[in-house]
């Protein structure tokens, strides 16, 4: 049986509004774990903000981080997945690209994120075990 993008996803990915100001990604950025922010419009997926985004956007002009909008800074996504996508699939193109990480969409709308390392795992876990020689 195929795995599925939605199996190996995690859900509740970092997301915020368009209207969210920059300061707000700031805070979930500085969380050591977080790499990137999907910002959304109605939860429907319209970019992503990293730290480069940041200091690129808001720090080096001098903008002022509680007033500028994710809307205006965020950085269209490289890559996504539908949620339906076969795993496999989805694990081989991130390989290819060495994506770490991937939003996963459903009719356009944020649904989780997909990384490389749970996705491998997953795929593992999935593998039938190999027939010992004798």
């Amino acid at each position: 049986m195929t795995t599925l993008v939605r199996e190996a996803m995690l859900v509740e990915p970092g997301a915020l509004e368009i209207d969210a100001t920059a300061q707000a990604a700031g805070e979930l950025l500085a969380k050591p774990d977080v790499r990137a922010v999907f910002v959304c419009d109605n939860h429907r997926l319209v970019g992503v903000v990293t730290r480069k985004t940041l200091v690129r956007e808001v720090v080096a002009p001098g903008r002022d981080p509680r007033a500028t909008p994710l809307g205006e800074i965020a950085e269209a996504p490289h890559y996504t997945f539908e949620a339906e996508s076969p795993a496999e699939e989805a694990f081989r193109f991130m390989e290819e690209k060495d994506a770490e990480r991937v939003p996963v969409v459903e009719d356009g709308k944020l649904v989780g994120v997909l990384s490389r390392v749970v996705l491998q795992r997953r795929l593992a876990e999935d593998e039938p075990p190999a027939e010992e020689e004798a």
